[in-house]
């Protein structure tokens, strides 16, 4: 087992992504509710590095709300065909302007007119009325760039904690969990 966090989320990530059938970047997001009730959900991870693990959404969202009000949170990377998990916990920290940017001009055209559409989490009276806006949104930018809607952007998680986790056989599972202090990383294992 590598002694560098992220050099091993790399060659797990790796692997997952030769492995997985669909999404190896999916990941489950874990918040709080301003009043503490965990919430959760799948999103996709869109950039990685030694300064943390970041995903994209409208920050009017119900998780948008959540992060703002607890920037606290956990991610879980399940990879069934590789029988792993890594489970990380830290802050979050809303990406700059050129960051969310960037990114949003490498979606396709649809999902970009789909960020404008959309008022994530947000009640729908019907499904026609979703289409009927993203057919407005189609129109209003017809021949031209789509820009990033001012209410979409991106988080970066900072990693506290990250586990990497390994099935074995008789539930002998492997646990290896690192702990950042300041700049530096501790490496120690976990009864499974």
């Amino acid at each position: 087992m590598n002694d560098d966090p992220f050099a091993l989320f790399d060659a797990w990530f790796a692997e997952a992504r030769a492995s997985e059938p669909n999404d190896a970047n999916a990941m489950a997001l874990a918040t709080t509710t301003p009043d503490g009730h965990p919430s959760l959900r799948m999103v996709l991870l869109k950039g990685h590095g030694p300064d943390g693990f970041i995903f994209y959404t409208n920050l009017d969202s119900r998780k948008g709300g959540e992060l703002a009000a607890n920037p606290h949170v956990a991610l879980l990377f399940h990879w069934k065909s590789l029988r792993r998990q890594i489970r990380i916990e830290g802050p979050v920290t809303p990406v700059d302007d050129a960051t969310a940017d960037a990114y949003f001009a490498t979606r396709s055209r649809d999902s970009q007119l789909g960020a404008w559409a959309s008022d994530q989490s947000r009640p729908l009276e019907s499904r026609e009325t979703f289409e009927a806006r993203f057919a407005e949104i189609h129109a209003r930018f017809e021949g031209q760039e789509v820009p990033r809607p001012p209410r979409w952007s991106g988080w970066r998680v900072a990693p506290e904690r990250i586990e990497y986790w390994q099935d074995r056989e008789h539930r002998l599972h492997e646990r290896n969990l690192f702990v950042r202090t300041g700049e530096t990383w501790t490496k120690g294992l976990l009864y499974p």
